[in-house]
């Protein structure tokens, strides 16, 4: 249901009014949520009926705007085996702004005709793994833990440059000396499943729901890296009492289930501004609101041995094999959020709607839809006019405000999959490139703006410390491209590799020296950006 504040209300509505309603000393809680408005959706069930059944690691706001909504639609279905409980890996943030109320949080559905507002409360409690790590294994030993999910961010999984684990990693060498105090995802799973398995408990599920590229089976190899690792550094009498009479990097490779899935929900980051609406809105404060869109997305590999709430009763599409969807989600949407993102950084745009309502950036998108298209899978039955005609509408969404920064972090560890790889086929395939390897240089380009034409601190990389020295040296097109392909890794097992060094290169020659307005010229595409 839609719910807005008449406009001449809002209106009347001062700031000294929203601050006075959003500084009320009721917090959203169990106790509050009969005094909620009627209007507002909120848990139809008896939250103290329901047992954990999945351990979600990284509570972000994607994870609760997504997979934290499908569970709390099963719960109220009846399916009161699967409450979450909840994993941050690194910060305390969102522990201590759920705490205080019960775990339940708004979800805000925003778009043009109004804002829709439910109370989720599928997260029964939530652990800080870097305060008590043993509690964090406990969870996960537990046999009512039946499926494992993740939304980690694709840095965490802690990947080499050939895909690979990063066994240099100081987080991987810390786990494999301290496997009873880990701080990595690998190192809970790792310790984890060892532990059910000297008890004689069944393995969990794994289900990974990060922009991976066959999210699955990626994290799956990396997961038995690390066992082999761990394994290797144990005596045989410590591998015997730990894990049974076999390796548990066997274990984990022949007995542990780790489907694929696509997760597809586009989620703003939430601001002060959105905390006040929605004090004003439910008479309540709520510390830590997640704003989002009416499309939602969840596409799973059904494989559970343990078990599974029904997911799909709600809107998820349980298939044999994800790839087709995740390859059309990652370069179509996510390869054309990046763009957005560095394009509108360097055009100067704030965020997504605003981006793509220039139209120099509209027409690049859609040649650079028609460029990704032809790289994904022909026998799959997709439907791209559709999935795109959908995506320009979500785009325009200006009621979502999503910050170009925001989805402008990490460039390094999204292009791969996004970007690079649609562009290494085309170049394989002899077909049109140019719109995918000027995302690269734009990347390279916003990168380099920090500081100069962009805040220092706009958005982040893992690969700043060495990333930021090497672009302030200013070094030639051609040598940065190749200096920074080296840095990140990018096809690097690919013969294509130098082809697609010099292609980015060429585009960067033309954003340094002329911005964004003539290198969309040098496409043939006219810009109104000043």
């Amino acid at each position: 249901m839609i719910r807005r504040l008449p406009t001449h209300l809002r209106d009347d509505l001062t700031t000294s009014d929203r601050t006075r309603h959003a500084m009320t000393n009721k917090r959203l809680s169990n106790a509050t949520v009969p005094q909620l408005p009627a209007a507002t959706v909120v848990p139809s069930y008896d939250r103290n009926g329901i047992a954990p059944g999945i351990v979600h690691l990284g509570v972000g706001a994607f994870h609760r705007a997504h997979q934290a909504v499908y569970v709390d639609d099963c719960l109220a279905a009846g399916e009161t085996e699967w409450g979450i409980v909840g994993v941050s890996l690194r910060s305390p943030d969102t522990r201590d702004a759920l705490a205080p109320q019960d775990g339940l949080y708004t979800l805000a559905v925003r778009s043009s005709g109004g804002e829709q507002l439910r109370v989720v409360g599928s997260i029964l409690s939530m652990l800080v793994a870097p305060e008590d790590p043993g509690a964090v294994l406990a969870v996960l030993t537990d046999p009512r833990t039946r499926i494992v999910t993740l939304t980690i961010t694709e840095k965490a999984y802690l990947r080499a440059a050939g895909g690979g684990l990063d066994a240099a990693h100081p987080d991987i060498v810390h786990d494999l000396a301290n496997p009873h105090a880990p701080k990595t995802a690998h190192g809970f799973l790792a310790e984890a499943l060892a532990r059910r398995r000297a008890a004689g408990t069944p393995p969990f599920t794994v289900l990974c729901c990060d922009n991976l590229p066959a999210n699955g089976a990626t994290l799956h190899r990396l997961l038995v890296e690390f066992a082999a690792l761990r394994d290797a550094g144990l005596t045989s009498d410590a591998r015997l009492a730990a894990s049974g009479d076999a390796s548990l990097a066997g274990h984990i490779a022949d007995e542990v289930a780790f489907p694929s899935s696509m997760v597809d929900r586009i989620v703003p980051a939430t601001t002060d501004a959105d905390r006040t609406r929605i004090a004003v809105d439910l008479g309540v404060e709520d510390a830590w609101p997640v704003m989002t869109e009416p499309f939602c997305q969840w596409v799973i590999e059904d494989d559970f041995p343990a078990g599974r709430p029904a997911w799909e009763k709600f809107g998820a599409t349980m298939v044999g094999d994800v790839r087709p969807f995740e390859d059309m989600k990652l370069r179509l949407l996510n390869g054309s959020h990046s763009a957005i993102a560095y394009l509108g950084l360097l055009s100067g745009h704030a965020t997504v709607d605003r981006a793509f309502a220039d139209p120099a950036i509209r027409q690049f998108v859609d040649a650079l839809w028609a460029e990704a298209i032809p790289t994904l899978p022909e026998d799959a039955g997709l439907d791209t006019s559709a999935y795109t005609a959908e995506l320009t509408e979500r785009f325009s969404n200006t009621a979502l405000a999503h910050r170009t920064a925001q989805i402008a972090n990490d460039g390094s560890q999204k292009l791969p999959q996004r970007i690079v790889a649609s562009a290494v086929e085309c170049i394989e395939a002899g077909t049109e490139q140019v719109h995918l390897t000027l995302v690269v240089a734009a990347w390279i380009a916003a990168c380099a703006a920090r500081g100069k034409t962009l805040p220092e601190a706009h958005f982040t990389d893992p690969l700043d410390a060495a990333l930021t020295p090497l672009l302030r040296k200013q070094l030639p097109a051609n040598e940065t491209v190749a200096a920074v392909f080296d840095l990140a890794g990018f096809a690097s097992d690919h013969a294509e590799r130098q082809t697609l060094i010099e292609l980015v290169a060429v585009h960067l020659v033309h954003l340094r020296r002329d911005g964004p307005v003539l290198a969309f010229a040098a496409l043939g595409i006219e810009s109104d950006t000043p």
